[in-house]
This record gives C-alpha cells, structure tokens and sequence, in this order.
C-alpha cells in the first residue's frame, strides 16, 4: 500500500473523523444509540485509520492521489 493522501487531506480527514466519531456515539450517555450513530461513527472510524494510515482505496480505484512526490 503506496500513501496517497497528503498532509492536508489527511489532518482533515483525523478532525472530520473524530468529529463523526463523538457525534455519532453522543446518545450514548442515555444508552439509545440509533442506527444512524452507529453509522455515522463508523464512516468517522474509516476517516480516522485513513488519515492515521495515509492511504485511501478509494482514491487508489478512482487513480486520486493529493500526496506531493
């Protein structure tokens, strides 16, 4: 796996992530998580190990790479 996200993309995507993340797991202080939470945190979990890890595979299906060589 060749890194094709660059910094910017990836900073971006480890703050919209832990956004998603907290945002979908609110509820659970009163124990009902809907669906959509789950959802959501999940879809904030991929953006956080993509950013973590620098690589997308949707980027690498769709020939998108923002990291500078």
């Amino acid at each position: 796996m060749k890194q094709n996200e660059g910094t910017v993309d990836r900073i971006v995507r480890l703050v919209l992530g832990a956004v998603l993340i907290w945002a979908g797991l609110w509820p659970l202080n009163g124990l009902q998580v809907a669906v959509g939470g789950i959802v959501v945190a999940v879809i904030g979990l991929i953006l956080v190990i993509t950013g973590i890890t620098g690589y997308c595979a949707l980027y690498s299906l769709l020939g998108i790479s923002t990291r500078r060589e």
